[in-house]
């Protein structure tokens, strides 16, 4: 558990500075962290809450298990109506995004995982108001996160979501090096082509060489948490001191 501050914007939901919650368990997955968040969150709704049934800014929201679980494209499929496994190539996404009057930050360069990602942010994230855990993500945006080894566009990552909002974020860690170089050499590549200043993580490389067992990671922000469970409208509401709030006369 540890405190956190990142030079970013401010508004409801998001503080520069904030608790962070983070965990590592050797010899499991993805899976078996969406099992420990469910199984943690539901224990702690039912002990501070005295049930599953919440109420959060007049919304009813069922904490019980089972929670939803769709992979991002399930999920584009469901809300957007669009289907990634139709898309042949990278040039059939852009158009698909095109039609459908989608900004793509990459533009001429999205990849198909790129295109699925603005899918989701555009048409999925509001619409996930009970607990749901969204997998499988595109390579592009988990650099991190072990391949999944049936399909290696996608990645063994989640994150879950609770009122439109991310509440956490988890994947299998990435424990192969020759795989993790290859996306740090991409990395460092994509920053430098817009100026600013990279390097490989050499040290982090020659640590994974020497060896690291399959294991499942886990971060989430512990003040949306307290947020949900208080039903606090503010993340100011629940941070002991908020460095950023304004000052009276």
């Amino acid at each position: 558990m540890g405190r956190v501050f990142r030079n970013e914007g401010m508004d409801t939901s998001h503080n520069p500075e904030f608790t962070s919650v983070e965990l590592y368990q050797a010899y499991t997955d993805y899976h078996g962290m969406m099992d420990l968040i469910e199984e943690m969150y539901v224990g702690l709704t039912r002990k501070v809450c005295g049930g599953e049934v919440i109420s959060y800014q007049g919304t009813e929201i069922n904490m019980g298990s089972p929670w939803a679980r769709l992979t991002m494209a399930e999920a584009v499929k469901q809300y957007a109506g669009v289907d990634y496994d139709t898309w042949p190539d990278d040039a059939a996404a852009r158009a698909c995004a095109k039609a459908h009057n989608l900004h793509l930050e990459n533009g001429e360069n999205a990849t198909k995982g790129h295109v699925l990602i603005a899918f989701f942010e555009e048409y999925c994230e509001d619409k996930l108001i009970q607990p749901t855990f969204i997998y499988d993500y595109p390579v592009e945006n988990s650099p991190l996160a072990k391949r999944k080894p049936e399909n290696p566009a996608f990645t063994e990552r989640f994150e879950f979501f609770i009122y439109a909002r991310e509440m956490g974020n988890a994947f299998s860690e990435l424990n192969d090096p020759i795989d993790q170089r290859d996306r740090f050499v991409k990395q460092v590549a994509a920053k430098r082509a817009q100026g600013a200043n990279a390097e490989v993580d050499e040290d982090f490389l020659t640590a994974l060489e020497y060896g690291m067992p399959p294991t499942g990671g886990l971060g989430f922000g512990l003040d949306r948490l307290v947020m949900l469970l208080t039903d606090s409208a503010s993340i100011r509401d629940v941070l002991l001191f908020p460095k950023m709030k304004p000052l009276d006369k």
